[in-house]
């Protein structure tokens, strides 16, 4: 299947149409206004790699290849761009891309129409990943000749030197990323931009809106400061308008291309959309979020009129605040030489490297401030060395904002002149959040990035612990900066999915010390933030479609739904091995001393599961109940409803995972959009497991916990509280939160205690 049409195409077509393609395919669907357009699948690039014996080649020199030396990484890149470039495509491929193309021209009325042909990776806008700008879009395509050569140059581009870059920094596998070809109508846009459906950073419940003249493209890449629109969703009032100075715009010129020209000097101080078009934007931003059921960021475009959709993504940065400073504190005696548009908060203070060039990269060391017109995507691995980013150009939708973001990394864009008022090697301090460069270093405590050290204690008080969900080593300051009373969960497989590596063939290889340390150097990251509060080790839990991405990840199983298979402790008890190592792992922590670290085992179904994991940590030197703590997780209903049985065996701590819960309570599978409507962790049923196992733990004495999505929901919590949990586990950005409603809770108990004994 070469060629598939967007209307034959939805959201789980990832694997067919890359993320770009099902996304249009699901907004065509939905009947969002797309222009109409076709996939060019990624098991053409596939087959066309394969076929032309060009696969091997480009391995072989990405293994060759230092991804942390820039000018060797840009090298590999070209050279491996020329060798699929220059490869011919084969006659039944082409034949069937041309016959595509000529039905779309019939279905517009137009001969040769011009189209734009986007690049679509099987990675790419994923829930949990970025890879905005990585590969390349092209405008203006006409005529069947080249739309085939310019599908070539798009295959070409998933091998940019930025690609390549994030996929290894990212943990993804090179061989297993396809790319597939999104070719779809023109829209000749007279205005077009980005929206947000609630704010990127906060989360807030607003319509985001950036927009400037002519096609999209000046918007994402930040070569414009766009105007910046905000509506209240709830009645779709305009609350903010920023018009900005926009000079540059691109337009399809007579050669029937797209330029970059000046903006006409009547238009360029011109506000943009009108309240009508705003709320046009808006209601369409509504309609969409609730189509995916999440918050999308979209790009959009208006021509003679008529709004389109051009794109839909989840946003991937939600919560991302990197502890930025309070809006009231106070600026003192510093010196403001610098403004712009806060796009990623927190502050950050280093030397000033300014970047007018790609070839200027090198100069950015650990810690410095890069301060460049506009960002780029080539510029992402320099941009992970910075400590900050300062933009003359650009909105808080730009290509600087969105990476910075996902990087945790404080940004200020649109600062019009930051290149030429700055000075090199001078010291500035950046704060991200209100859009502000200070002269020189400036580490005061209102200033700096929060850290464990130097983040007041929580002023709320409440006897049942918040604690904080941490996936990777990385978050573990930003989540103890919150307040967290301990780790309800650290999970495991972002470890080993980061590293790149199956543990299986670490052991297989004879590495298995390499894994022990691996393991253990990345706990220890997250047991320091914390110290001494508890952090919550799961182990290892990642489904087989999860492993099979990873380095000797080949002989894993093909399983028709890995979340119903080989998963969790069966796995483990299955491959002990892999599970002695981390418990390994834990006692060379322990003898280091960090005795804040509990043991929990997934997806039991059974309690001698529990009574043989135990037994495994015993048999490694480290003894459960009297060196360490040892729990588990209920998340089958076998185990709500044996859990006396755990219990006298021995455990703990019990914590609830209610997301694993509720799927196999209500057989929903939680990642099938088709069933997601009956997903909730509200239904009587999952409940009354959850209530059952708190209070069998409360008889029993033993710590209970909950890390699923449900620890985040005020009224759930409430009834949590009233069950008697010991603990509630959240996401770090909701601590705060919970918190509050953990306290509320616990007021509510003592009064209406207070006034049955008044009765």
């Amino acid at each position: 299947m070469y060629v598939v049409k967007f209307e034959d195409l939805g959201k789980s077509d990832i694997g067919i149409a890359g993320g770009k393609g099902a996304n249009l395919g699901e907004l065509t669907q939905a009947g969002i206004p797309v222009p109409p357009g076709f996939v060019v699948t990624a098991e053409t690039y596939g087959k066309f790699m394969e076929d032309a014996g060009i696969n091997g080649k480009v391995l072989d020199i990405l293994a060759k290849t230092d991804i942390n030396n820039t000018k060797e990484l840009q090298a590999a890149a070209e050279e491996i761009k020329s060798i699929i470039i220059e490869t011919p495509v084969p006659e039944d491929m082409s034949t069937l891309i041309i016959e595509a193309y000529n039905q779309l021209c019939q279905r517009v009325g137009e001969e040769d129409t011009d189209v734009a042909i986007r690049s679509s990776a099987t990675a790419e806008d994923l829930p949990d990943a970025s890879f905005a700008g990585q590969q390349d879009t092209f405008l203006h395509v006409s005529g069947s000749e080249d739309v085939i050569d310019y599908i070539r140059k798009c295959w070409a581009s998933l091998f940019e030197a930025r690609a390549i870059f994030y996929r290894e920094e990212n943990g993804f596998d090179h061989s297993k990323v396809y790319i597939a070809v999104v070719v779809q109508k023109m829209a000749i846009a007279d205005k077009a931009g980005v929206m947000f459906t609630v704010n990127p950073s906060t989360g807030e419940e607003i319509a985001l809106i950036e927009g400037s003249w002519g096609l999209g493209e000046a918007v994402v890449s930040g070569d414009v400061t766009p105007d910046n629109y905000v509506v209240d969703k709830s009645n779709d009032e305009v609350i903010g308008v920023t018009i900005s100075d926009k000079k540059l715009m691109y337009v399809k010129d007579e050669d029937g291309t797209s330029v970059r020209v000046d903006v006409p000097e009547d238009k360029r101080n011109e506000r943009v959309l009108s309240d009508e078009e705003l709320v046009e934007l808006t209601e369409m931003g509504k309609r969409i979020q609730a189509h995916y059921g999440e918050p999308m960021d979209t790009e959009w475009a208006f021509e003679k009129g008529n709004l389109f959709l051009l794109q839909a993504r989840p946003i991937t940065t939600l919560g991302d605040d990197n502890g930025a400073a309070s809006e009231d504190s106070a600026v003192g005696d510093k010196n403001v030489i610098v403004k712009g548009l806060g796009a990623s908060p927190g502050t950050a203070s280093g030397k000033v490297k300014i970047i007018l060039d790609i070839d200027e990269l090198d100069k950015i060391k650990d810690g410095d401030i890069m301060v460049t017109t506009m960002t780029t995507p080539d510029m992402v691995p320099a941009m992970r060395r910075a400590s900050g980013i300062i933009t003359d150009e650009g909105g808080v939708t730009c290509h600087a904002s969105i990476i910075s973001r996902e990087l945790g990394i404080p940004c200020v864009v649109g600062t019009g002149s930051a290149t030429t008022t700055l000075e090199e090697n001078v010291g500035v301090t950046l704060d991200g959040k209100k859009g502000l460069v200070y002269e020189g270093i400036h580490e005061s405590k209102e200033e700096a990035a929060p850290t464990a050290a130097n983040v007041e204690a929580a002023p709320i008080i409440t006897v049942t612990e918040v604690k904080a969900n941490v996936s990777m080593p990385e978050a573990a300051q930003r989540a103890a900066a919150t307040g967290a009373d301990g780790v309800g969960l650290l999970r495991t497989e972002h470890l080993m999915l980061t590293a790149g590596i199956h543990p299986g063939k670490f052991i297989a290889d004879g590495r298995e010390n390499e894994l022990i340390d691996t393991i253990a150097e990345n706990v220890m990251v997250v047991a320091d933030a914390f110290y001494p509060k508890p952090v919550w080790y799961r182990t290892l839990d990642a489904p087989t479609d999860e492993f099979i991405t990873l380095k000797g990840g080949e002989n894993e199983p093909e399983e028709h739904n890995p979340m119903l298979g080989w998963r969790g402790i069966r796995r483990e008890l299955d491959q002990p091995e892999i599970l002695k190592c981390e418990f390994k792992a834990i006692k060379k922590l322990y003898d280091k001393g960090y005795t804040n670290l509990g043991i929990m085992i997934p997806l039991s179904q059974s309690p001698a599961e529990l009574k043989q994991a135990k037994e495994l940590c015993a048999s490694v030197g480290l003894i459960p109940h009297k060196d360490i703590d040892f729990g588990m997780m209920v998340e089958i209903p076998a185990a709500a409803l044996t859990i006396e049985d755990y219990l006298e065996i021995g455990v703990d701590f019990v914590s609830l995972g209610t997301n694993d819960l509720t799927q196999y309570t209500l057989a929903v599978d939680r990642n099938n959009e088709f069933v997601a409507k009956h997903y909730t962790e509200e239904h009587p049923a999952v409940m009354k497991l959850i209530e059952r196992t708190i209070k069998k733990c409360v008889e029993a004495g033993v710590t209970c916990s909950i890390c699923g999505q449900a620890g985040s929901v005020p009224h759930i919590v409430e009834k949590l509280v009233g069950y008697g949990i010991t603990s509630v586990s959240s996401n770090a950005d909701a601590v705060a939160e919970v918190r509050k409603t953990v306290a509320r809770a616990e007021k509510k108990i003592i009064l209406d205690a207070a006034r049955k004994s008044q009765e």
